[in-house]
């Protein structure tokens, strides 16, 4: 039946609904606005260069040669497109799906998930704290990520809280068949592992489902385009009791009526039995033949050895208090890498700081903790290219 969550949907009825568009700070408004509030989210997401950079950095495999093996930004279109299906038909907002899957990964690092590995190492051993890409999603379009205002003024995107929390709430690792929004309206800095609380809307939980739909059936079309399951695929048919076509829309088809048959308000958003044993047997698949599989280990190496010598090269100008002399002494060694970092830099310290920026400043150079966490945020918005270039940058002459 259609429909089932209508009286749920993020919308002026919901109790819920001033928190859910309450933004930090008051945005600018045109003269005869069009858009709803979660449609300036979603236009504010597109402009920013976070989410432009999504096309450039490895969803599962790195660096193929074939236009056909799906990107981080490829993925996205798919959670919003599958996000988009479910809610229209359960009667929830699709324009509030369509910008939390938009931004729902726009923190992620370099080199997919192997790279989010290496950064939350660094991360830990370097200021105590792990590298996790929802929060740093959250961190993104709270405090990095800037747009110019109508006087031409830079400042952060200042999204809405149900946005937001759709972002941080979105790890898409399900292992119980029911999913329900939380009531609370808690800071959104409570957050202190992935997964520790659900999603504050139906909305946000419809994205965090889709995003592990995307994902299943698009990496093993691509492993099978790549030929890496070639010697697996009979174990597949099996898991799947069929030798039909193997692909992402076939999959996709099935999880989707699937979870819209199945879900009611009561029970929460869930997959009938059958099917989330059958998840559970296609991602045990894929971690066995496709996320750990030989091919894939020398890449890992070589993601190591990239980000870990980005860090220690930007590092190596920390001083202290001399922290600034050193950084133009490491210029005339590395001019290119270290005028890029300062540039970025730049936005959110005091130091060469343009006036046109009316963010915070968030980082004190002289602090090393402050220092390092700066080095972090910037690796993580690298696209895989920009992170090999400065890479080779430093190791060449």
């Amino acid at each position: 039946m259609e429909n089932k969550f209508k009286e749920f949907s993020a919308n002026e009825s919901n109790p819920k609904w001033e928190n859910m568009i309450k933004r930090e700070n008051i945005i600018y408004k045109r003269q005869n606005e069009l858009r709803s509030e979660f449609e300036r989210d979603y236009t504010r997401i597109i402009h920013c260069n976070a989410y432009r950079r999504l096309k450039h950095k490895t969803q599962v495999f790195f660096s193929p040669e074939s236009d056909h093996i799906c990107t981080r930004l490829e993925h996205v279109m798919h959670v919003e497109s599958i996000s988009y299906t479910i809610a229209r038909y359960l009667g929830l907002n699709t324009e509030l799906t369509k910008a939390i899957a938009t931004a729902h990964d726009i923190g992620h690092s370099p080199f997919g998930h192997e790279g989010e590995k290496i950064l939350s190492n660094i991360s830990k051993n370097e200021i105590g704290e792990t590298f996790w890409h929802e929060k740093n999603g959250l961190d993104y379009v709270e405090k990095i990520e800037l747009l110019e205002d109508l006087i031409k003024d830079k400042q952060n995107l200042n999204l809405t809280y149900a946005v937001r929390d759709g972002i941080i709430s979105h790890c898409g690792e399900i292992d119980e068949n029911m999913l329900k929004p939380r009531e609370e309206n808690i800071n959104l800095d409570e957050y202190k592992t992935p997964n520790q609380y659900a999603p504050y809307t139906w909305e946000g939980c419809v994205v965090k489902i889709a995003d592990k739909i995307a994902y299943l059936g698009r990496d093993i079309e691509d492993a099978i385009s790549l030929g890496i399951l070639d010697e697996n695929l009979e174990e597949l048919y099996n898991i799947l009791q069929s030798k039909q076509v193997i692909n992402n829309t076939v999959i996709i088809n099935q999880l989707i009526q699937d979870i819209c048959m199945n879900s009611t308000p009561e029970k929460g958003l869930c997959f009938s039995e059958d099917m989330f044993n059958l998840i559970k047997e296609i991602k045990q698949f894929n971690y066995k033949y496709i996320y750990l599989s030989d091919r894939i280990k020398p890449a890992r190496r070589y993601f190591y050895l990239v980000i870990n010598e980005i860090f220690k090269t930007l590092k190596s100008a920390y001083d202290g208090e001399n922290t600034i002399d050193k950084f133009e002494k490491m210029k005339k060694i590395y001019p290119d890498v270290f005028e890029g970092f300062e540039k970025w830099l730049s936005n959110y310290w005091n130091f060469k700081r343009d006036i046109s920026y009316k963010n915070d400043i968030i980082f004190n150079i002289e602090d090393e903790k402050d220092f390092s966490r700066a080095i972090i945020y910037y690796i993580a918005g690298m696209t895989d290219n920009f992170a090999i270039n400065e890479y080779n940058k430093i190791i060449g002459f």
